[in-house]
């Protein structure tokens, strides 16, 4: 059985039955901050590549159960859209698929960094990056797809972090630990009902099957800067849903990220795809909420005034 750790040696890396002739492991070191999986760049005498092994929990936090077929769901997204001459550009290439040890092994785009940094109000987002994910969208979301795997797992453990755990008044997450003052704010949005009813049919209506392939996770984190291209990677959340979910979450990270407030109604312009305004401003909204009260935090450069300003304006989307 194969078990990837960060610290995995060289020579157990070795012994895995991935390498070609004569191949020879030469290093190995982390491949960016992965929040899901372990995640190792592999260089040896030949080439360099990634893999990537999924366990059951989440790496960045162990105490959270994750389902670990979820390099499956990866492995099956890279294998619809990398047979689209669109999409195979933003992707990297499956080189091998070990199922039964949970371990993907794709080729190494290179050491681009992603766009984390526009959340620290350091970054403007150029017009082509945003054309270059909107032409992303547009070619996923038009993609017909057969058969995908369900992802319910994972579609039930997003759930309860973007739309149940966060808006519990006690669930034993301290927001006062990431900014003062944030535990007593969150308080007005956990104690609206109106609001946490109008979350809670929305998340049934994430949970339920669509016919839109998504990438389930569409955020900064996965986007990589890889000199004048974007890739698009970390697919495990894909399913088949609403593509409003997909452009709601990429709209929230617009507004935590301060870009422009020009940049939705641009997208918009040439997104091809029909859409619910009212779905997509729910989505939208509730993204918003769960990044700055629930469990996955962001390194955002806001004060508590700003972040109630983000969030008000969240519950309009929602409720209105």
């Amino acid at each position: 059985m194969i078990n990837l750790e960060l610290t995995t040696s060289i020579q157990e890396i070795s012994k895995i039955p991935i390498w070609e002739f004569e191949e020879q492991v030469e290093a190995s070191e982390p491949a960016g901050e992965s929040n899901m999986n372990i995640v190792l760049r592999i260089t040896t005498n030949k080439r360099s590549v990634i893999l990537k092994q999924s366990k059951p929990y989440v790496r960045k936090y162990p105490q959270i159960k994750a389902p670990i077929n979820r390099i499956s769901v990866e492995n099956a997204f890279y294998k619809a859209v990398n047979q689209n001459q669109i999409l195979k550009n933003f992707s990297p290439k499956v080189l091998a698929f070990l199922p039964d040890e949970h371990l993907l092994v794709t080729e190494d785009l290179g050491k681009g960094s992603d766009f984390s940094e526009i959340y620290a109000g350091q970054r403007v987002l150029k017009k082509q990056e945003v054309q270059n994910l909107c032409d992303y969208l547009n070619a996923l979301h038009e993609l017909e797809v057969k058969s995908f795997p369900t992802n319910n797992t994972m579609k039930i453990l997003n759930h309860e972090h973007i739309f149940w755990f966060p808006f519990l008044e006690v669930n034993g997450f301290d927001l006062d630990s990431i900014q003062h003052g944030l535990q007593d704010l969150s308080l007005k949005y956990k104690k609206n009902l109106a609001l946490k009813k109008k979350i809670d049919q929305l998340g049934k209506q994430y949970l339920s099957q669509g016919d839109t392939l998504l990438h389930g996770d569409f955020y900064p984190g996965s986007w990589l800067k890889m000199g004048n291209e974007i890739k698009i990677i970390d697919p495990e959340f894909g399913f088949l849903g609403d593509p409003e979910f997909d452009l709601g979450v990429l709209f929230a990270h617009f507004e935590l990220g301060q870009q422009s407030e020009e940049l939705k109604s641009e997208f918009l312009q040439s997104y091809i795809q029909p859409l619910s305004p009212k779905l997509l401003d729910q989505y939208q909204g509730v993204e918003i909420l769960r990044r700055l009260i629930g469990i996955a935090q962001l390194p955002l450069n806001l004060t508590l005034e700003q972040k109630e300003k983000l969030m008000n304006r969240a519950v309009e989307l929602i409720l209105e």
